[in-house]
């Protein structure tokens, strides 16, 4: 292969996130509305239905489909399906840093208002309550942090004669951390908790 062919491939390349191709990507949406105390933040209890984190609390949101133009209008579409308002009633839309989770997904969080509230109907195949905290809570209490560390497990078959150490090689090991959230008997935790956390860092 000739430089010139290498140097044209590389500079109509478009960087990306290595492997992003084979990463599920979701949208979730934090929704806000205004009550007599303030701002609120809406969030969800998981219908007991789902397979996947049933009673978990959780922000609107889910996968990323084809027939969404983008990851905006995927928040958009999942918080419309799940809180049974339609986009007119949610406005000023804005993204979050996206979020690359070790579990082979990425994350794109908005912040959205909801203008009539009281029209919310949520859809009980997905959602089993609904309810709000103060936003004025998430900024004066800073959540609790807690430490997860993953150790490196290699398949039965790895290769250990292909790598300097062979059996003994120092794997490092990974750790993540998990954010809290205790509200009024509730667990708000995971990933929704470190959107939360984000969020009001942005907002400070």
């Amino acid at each position: 292969m000739e430089l010139e062919t290498i140097v044209t491939k590389i500079k109509s390349h478009t960087p990306k996130i290595l492997g992003s191709e084979k990463f599920s990507k979701y949208a979730v949406m934090v929704p806000l509305i205004k009550k007599e105390d303030g701002i609120h933040v809406l969030l969800e209890v998981r219908s007991l239905e789902l397979r996947r984190q049933p009673g978990e609390i959780c922000f609107p949101g889910g996968r990323i489909d084809e027939q969404d133009i983008d990851e905006k209008d995927a928040a958009i579409r999942e918080t419309e399906e799940e809180l049974g308002i339609n986009k007119e009633q949610i406005s000023n839309v804005n993204p979050l840093d996206y979020m690359i989770s070790p579990f082979g997904m990425i994350i794109y969080p908005f912040v959205g208002y909801i203008n009539n509230p009281q029209k919310i109907v949520p859809n009980p195949s997905e959602v089993g309550e609904i309810f709000t905290v103060p936003l004025s809570f998430f900024i004066h209490n800073e959540p609790e942090i807690y430490n997860i560390e993953f150790r490196a497990e290699p398949e039965e078959n790895f290769p250990f004669d292909l790598i300097v150490g062979g059996e003994n090689y120092n794997w490092r090991t990974r750790g993540i951390e998990e954010y809290f959230y205790r509200y009024q008997g509730k667990v708000i935790w995971g990933l929704t908790a470190k959107i939360l956390s984000h969020f009001i860092e942005v907002i400070r």
